[in-house]
């Protein structure tokens, strides 16, 4: 049961473009997340999907693993689908490239209840919300999960959304003392575990109206009636969508060197 991570790379970020080669101490991001996905004790193999030599290039410079695909993915799963089409493996983990900090141990956390369960398809990460901030933050998805650990939605609003909670007293807070406001408020990190045949059958699928609103592609899934198993993990992602994103990266590497 191989079990085989692409990443998805793209250069032209609306928001930031070319930032899978955006420098940080003196490696690319797509570097550093690469490298976090090689600390996998379930990865056999990893391999950036990209649409821009340019990326391609810096990837074989550090001696990782490269492939050019279409640049008209709507997508990064559809990415990622194009590189599973000519590979052998049961399950396909889809990193997204803008998660410099991801580690291979969190990987694994999401790849574990495939191998344990031949009736899942799919399966991804949540991460409770510590500031109302991120939780108001329409660049971090966020999910709410039933109770036996499916996702009902993803969204970039915040949800869920307390009837009686008093925003306005809670943003006059200091940022340190807003803490958990919720213990059911969870965002996700920017990973998706595959059966290879179901990602086959998902890519094939149309973009669906949620989806196209959201600009959240595991929504497509669940428009069509299939289960997403999320996994709740203790992890701070600082995933790159900003070059304000950038910063926070850069300052939380500071602070732990």
């Amino acid at each position: 049961m191989k079990v085989i991570a692409v990443i998805p790379a793209r250069y032209g970020s609306k928001r930031f473009e070319g930032k899978p080669l955006v420098d940080i101490l003196g490696k690319p991001m797509i570097q550093w997340v690469y490298e976090g996905v090689g600390q996998s004790k379930l990865i056999e193999e990893v391999i950036v999907a990209t649409d821009d030599q340019r990326i391609l290039e810096a990837v074989q410079r550090f001696g990782g693993k490269a492939v050019m695909t279409s640049p008209g993915h709507p997508s990064g799963s559809d990415r990622v689908a194009e590189v599973a089409r000519k590979l052998r493996s049961e399950f396909i983990v889809n990193v997204q490239g803008d998660e410099p900090l991801i580690k291979g141990s969190i990987i694994d956390k999401a790849i574990r209840p495939l191998l344990k369960d031949e009736t899942l398809d799919m399966s991804t990460l949540m991460t409770r919300i510590e500031d109302v901030k991120d939780w108001l933050n329409p660049n971090q998805g966020k999910v709410v999960v039933d109770q036996k650990g499916f996702a009902l939605y993803f969204s970039r609003s915040p949800i869920p959304f307390p009837r009686d909670l008093n925003m306005e007293q809670i943003l006059r807070k200091p940022v340190e003392k807003r803490g958990i406001f919720s213990k059911r408020v969870f965002k996700t990190i920017g990973l998706y575990v595959f059966r290879r045949a179901f990602l086959l059958r998902f890519a094939k699928m149309k973009p669906t109206p949620l989806e196209k609103i959201e600009k959240l592609e595991q929504l497509r899934a669940l428009e069509n009636g299939y289960k997403i198993k999320v996994v709740p993990v203790d992890y701070e992602p600082i995933g790159v969508d900003t070059p304000e994103d950038l910063q926070k990266v850069l300052a939380f590497l500071a602070r732990s060197a």
